[in-house]
């Protein structure tokens, strides 16, 4: 029997790890989840690549492209909408969406950050835990809502922080499980029903 997977459509900024991450994961006949398209913020990136590679359908909404936020945020919702997503991942995704694309896809839309939220929001997690001086850090994957990175908590991952460290061998550290854990998550997001009740993300 041919079980329909779930459609994922990842958005991204730049290298693409994290949607290579996915890509192999869904290379997978048991895996239940396919990226359906992929989209980025800007053009000559190397996730767009990736993309490439794999056949995967690719779209582009630059902000530049549109005279407000708002315009560039109904068009990313319009273009991601298009391919008719069960969720929405943000892999490197490097801009804040808005309203307009959150009510699209209301509760669907996951992040990544390099911290264990909701410490050390924003785009330095591992900088900030290396100066705060914590002995744990890690990675959250979260349901993305109007903030910078407060969504409900999903999945954590917590990999220690060595005495030795600097900024980029604890970055690279964190994104390695960070990887692992997004395949996971977007395989049991996809697969247990899940709502959300205030800040918790309860499985059904």
């Amino acid at each position: 029997m041919i079980v329909a997977r779930a459609r994922v459509v990842v958005l991204v900024s730049g290298g693409g790890t994290n949607l290579q991450a996915l890509l192999d994961a869904s290379a997978a006949i048991d895996y239940p989840a396919n990226v359906v398209a992929v989209g980025a913020d800007r053009p000559g990136i190397a996730a767009l690549d990736r993309a490439a590679v794999a056949g995967i359908p690719t779209f582009i909404a630059a902000p530049s492209h549109y005279n407000d936020h708002r315009s560039w945020d109904v068009a990313l919702a319009n273009a991601t909408a298009a391919y008719r997503p069960d969720l929405v991942v943000l892999a490197g995704f490097m801009r804040l969406v808005g309203p307009a694309f959150l009510e699209r896809f209301p509760g669907l839309v996951i992040n990544t950050h390099p911290a264990l939220s909701p410490a050390f929001p924003g785009m330095h997690g591992p900088r900030d835990a290396l100066a705060y001086g914590v002995k744990i850090t890690g990675c959250t994957i979260f349901i993305v809502d109007d903030g910078i990175d407060t969504g409900p908590v999903v999945a954590p991952v917590a990999p220690p922080v060595l005495d030795n460290d600097a900024e980029a061998s604890l970055h690279e550290r964190i994104k390695e499980h960070e990887r692992e854990l997004l395949a996971l998550t977007v395989a049991e997001l996809v697969t247990d029903r899940y709502r959300i009740e205030g800040r918790k993300v309860v499985r059904r």
